[in-house]
């Protein structure tokens, strides 16, 4: 998979390919990401790729044609046939929140994409409107740039591809997943099985698999009601909760919203 970022500051990227279990999507080629910095297709003395926005205010805005300089370099660099064309993303909080389902795709279809990693205020809306396909967001909150949003991505993603974790099975549990209906993780717990006091659940001990599933599905849609009811909403209008299921969420409280 084949992932061109565009951004000012591509030295951010390189220490996290060379840490974590993620560094293996990059050392087997898994992932190939090709960094480009935004101001090499910058002219005059400065090379500047902003300027002061029109109608006034506070900051800067990135300019269209540097970005557009730096995406016709990519497209050509690429030479993907009409039709075939990783799209071109732009992280911003106009875009659409990243997903599991979003990540997974990514991952299983090797499409690979063109990410912008957009600075100060924001980009020229023109270039945005004649160039990019997808926005995406990583929550309601503003980064000073889009460097970190990208990585977070390629984080998700990496991890998803086949070799990159030691246990293939391993993300298959992990929270969203469709396996677990779409709810988060149950809590997890390690030796020793007793720690300031405390002991580990019976259940977990126990030997049993069927009484450590039903464990881990109690605490998962517990775990789940208190801190994202959204989650258990989506899980109802797909059929994943049981009856019995109910009567237990009928007892949990959800923690207020802040």
């Amino acid at each position: 998979m084949r992932i061109d970022v565009i951004t000012l500051f591509p030295d951010l990227f390189e220490p996290f390919q060379r840490q974590g279990v993620v560094r293996r999507a990059y050392d087997s080629g898994a992932i190939e990401l090709r960094l480009w910095r935004l101001r090499d297709f910058a002219t005059g003395n400065y090379r500047r790729i902003d300027d002061r926005p029109f109608g006034g205010g506070p900051g800067m805005v990135m300019a269209a044609q540097p970005l557009t300089d730096a995406l016709t370099a990519i497209k050509a660099d690429r030479a993907e046939p009409e039709g075939q064309r990783a799209p071109v993303v732009v992280f911003s909080p106009q875009g659409e929140s990243i997903t599991h389902q979003q990540v997974s795709g990514f991952a299983s279809a090797n499409q690979g994409a063109i990410l912008i990693c957009g600075r100060y205020e924001g980009i020229d809306q023109r270039f945005i409107d004649r160039h990019v396909d997808q926005q995406w967001s990583l929550g309601d909150f503003v980064l000073s740039g889009g460097e970190i949003a990208a990585i977070a991505w390629l984080d998700a993603v990496a991890r998803l591809l086949p070799g990159v974790l030691g246990d293939a099975d391993s993300h298959g549990q992990d929270s969203f997943n469709p396996s677990l209906d779409g709810l988060l993780d149950c809590p997890h717990y390690t030796r020793p099985e007793v720690w300031e006091g405390v002991r580990v659940p019976e259940a977990l001990l126990s030997g049993n698999h069927a009484a450590i599933a039903a464990y881990r599905r109690h605490e998962s849609l517990v775990v789940t009601a208190r801190s994202r009811p959204d989650l258990i909403e989506a899980a109802r209008r797909s059929g994943s909760i049981s009856p019995a299921e109910e009567g237990l969420l009928a007892t949990v409280k959800s923690r207020p919203q802040t």
